[in-house]
């Protein structure tokens, strides 16, 4: 089947473009191909030389969700895929993720972060 487009880039709101960058940088070890001047802040971008990218747009006003919350929903996230959960939970938290209060009942196959702007995502058993 053919689409109507292709993805080319997922795109995050950010308070601080090149920390949240440089935490999912470190993440899934895509490389930094653009970011605007630090007093500018209003875009950065990571890639693995691939066709998609995941962009961080400045906003100075961003309010996160608040995971589960229905009043502030996370209205999209990020999964991805680790070999050891203890381990990769250890190195985000280090990377300044923060861990949610609540965890799905199915925690032993993924577990739910927070980013340093509050975004959700998971990490997923391999």
């Amino acid at each position: 089947m053919t689409g109507i487009a292709r993805m080319h880039a997922i795109v995050l709101d950010a308070p601080d473009t090149r920390r949240l960058a440089e935490f999912y940088r470190d993440l899934i070890g895509w490389e930094i191909v653009y970011a605007d001047p630090p007093e500018e802040g209003g875009w950065t971008t990571l890639s693995d030389g691939g066709g998609v990218r995941i962009s961080f747009q400045y906003a100075p006003d961003h309010r996160p969700p608040a995971w589960p919350d229905p009043e502030r929903p996370q209205q999209m996230h990020i999964d991805v895929h680790v070999a050891d959960l203890d381990e990769a939970e250890r190195r985000v938290l280090e990377l300044g993720a923060t861990k949610t209060e609540v965890q799905p009942s199915t925690e032993g196959t993924f577990r739910v972060y927070l980013d340093p702007a509050g975004h959700p995502f998971c990490l997923c058993q391999d």
